[in-house]
């Protein structure tokens, strides 16, 4: 019979709080922890004061590759590539640092617009969690813009030669989606 630390099951918990706070749900809680579903659940309801959203996690590359999202999906695909890189951060703690400095940037973008931060970012930890898998089991890629040289995340199996990011092409309906935003926030 194995022995449970304390100190382990300290730190599995400390894990999933910080991963309930920044929004995961259940089975991104359950593949980074050893704890029970059972016990990862009441956390979940103490935490947030109501039961886990149940259903099925995303699980399609298109959402990441619309304009809106890939700029979101980019900027935090691009931090967390730069702290696996650089910092030595590797699984679970680059995700957490990666969204949350994306997070910082989120808001302090938001801030500078007319109109005051939105409650839900764009990304959120899950799309994240599912952007990093997926960039992982090779179904979507970085690719350098030709115009700004920023890197942008595509699909593989697109033509990419002289590509043009969506700050570069910026495509027509993207205007019709910040002045509906400015409307609702205005009403």
């Amino acid at each position: 019979m194995k022995v449970k630390s304390i100190v382990d099951e300290s730190a599995q918990l400390q894990l999933a709080i910080e991963l309930i706070k920044l929004g995961a749900r259940l089975q991104l809680l359950e593949s980074q922890t050893d704890l029970s579903r059972e016990r990862l659940t009441k956390l979940y309801k103490e935490m947030r004061g109501f039961s886990p959203p149940k259903g099925m996690l995303p699980f399609s590359t298109d959402w990441f590759l619309t304009w809106q999202p890939n700029i979101h999906s980019s900027l935090f695909l691009n931090i967390y590539n730069f702290l696996k890189e650089h910092a030595g951060l590797t699984g679970i703690q680059a995700l957490i640092k990666s969204y949350q400095l994306y997070l910082e940037q989120y808001h302090s973008i938001e801030q500078t617009d007319d109109h005051p931060a939105s409650d839900e970012p764009v990304l959120s930890l899950i799309r994240a969690w599912t952007l990093v898998r997926f960039t992982d089991q090779k179904l979507l890629k970085t690719e350098s813009c030709s115009c700004c040289k920023g890197k942008f995340i595509v699909d593989v199996y697109d033509l990419n030669e002289d590509y043009l990011c969506n700050l570069c092409h910026v495509p027509s309906r993207a205007g019709k989606y910040q002045k509906n935003k400015k409307e609702l926030l205005a009403a």
